[in-house]
């Protein structure tokens, strides 16, 4: 089991400093829209890293649309491509596809017509993803980021329906405790689980809260789970904080074995 944490390619040494294994940073930051030249400018922070980049979250800017009337295809398309490739050339594996302005279905839209279009950028996405081994998580949100994809077993049914090895599914311990989600569906959906982030109450570092971490790391236990885990998380003092929950997380988990 590897530990890593959400933030920018600026704070990596911060995280490797606290005892970290990887950093998972966004898609967006590689700014997918710009040129070659453009990007040449920060791959060497991301080179330079004294952690490797195993996984990027944020995968869409929240302008653009993947559900609704105003899809632009030909930006999606060229967006996928060039993001997948940059990706794939800082070293990373999984992509997390959260963007919940991205994915959110406008009012009056019809919903099976939406849940068409997500499933059309999966596949999508997985023509390019197989290609360059790497994996797209789809990320159940709560209901007030992402009015669709809600729950670790509405993520699976739709990682099922697009039937791709390339697309699985994530665990978030904030938006299954925000959707009051049963753990147990962990183990319900394990052959899809391919990612873990956490937080504890009010969206903060591990540690800090009263989640019941426990309970958690039982379940990922019971479900085999023995890939990566990241912190996504608000941070009020980031130095003390990250070398606080990388401990708390590093026993929680080790403790259960997973």
């Amino acid at each position: 089991m590897k530990f890593g944490c959400c933030l920018g390619i600026d704070q990596a040494k911060m995280v490797h400093d606290a005892g970290f294994d990887f950093i998972e940073c966004t898609v967006v930051s590689l700014m997918p829209e710009k040129s070659d030249r453009e990007f040449a400018e920060i791959i060497k922070k991301f080179q330079d890293s004294p952690l490797p980049v195993e996984a990027c979250n944020v995968f869409l800017p929240g302008d653009m649309k993947i559900v609704g009337e105003a899809v632009d295809h030909n930006r999606i398309k060229h967006y996928v491509e060039i993001a997948l490739q940059r990706v794939h050339q800082i070293g990373a594996e999984i992509i997390v596809f959260g963007s919940g302005s991205a994915r959110s279905i406008p009012e009056g839209f019809s919903s099976e017509r939406a849940e068409e279009q997500i499933l059309q950028f999966l596949s999508l996405a997985a023509d390019h993803a197989e290609l360059l081994g790497i994996t797209i998580v789809i990320e159940p949100l709560n209901k007030k980021e992402s009015n669709i994809l809600n729950s670790v077993i509405e993520a699976e049914e739709f990682a099922k329906k697009v039937n791709r090895p390339s697309i699985k599914i994530l665990a978030d311990f904030y938006h299954m405790d925000k959707e009051k989600e049963s753990l147990e569906n962990i183990v319900e959906a394990k052959e899809y689980i391919k990612h873990i982030h956490v937080a504890d109450t009010g969206r903060l570092a591990p540690g800090t809260g009263h989640y019941p971490y426990n309970r958690f790391a039982e379940s990922l236990k019971q479900a085999n789970y023995s890939g990566r885990i990241s912190i996504e998380c608000q941070w009020n003092d980031i130095r003390n904080e990250l070398l606080h929950s990388r401990e708390f997380i590093k026993e929680i988990f080790e403790t259960k074995k997973v």
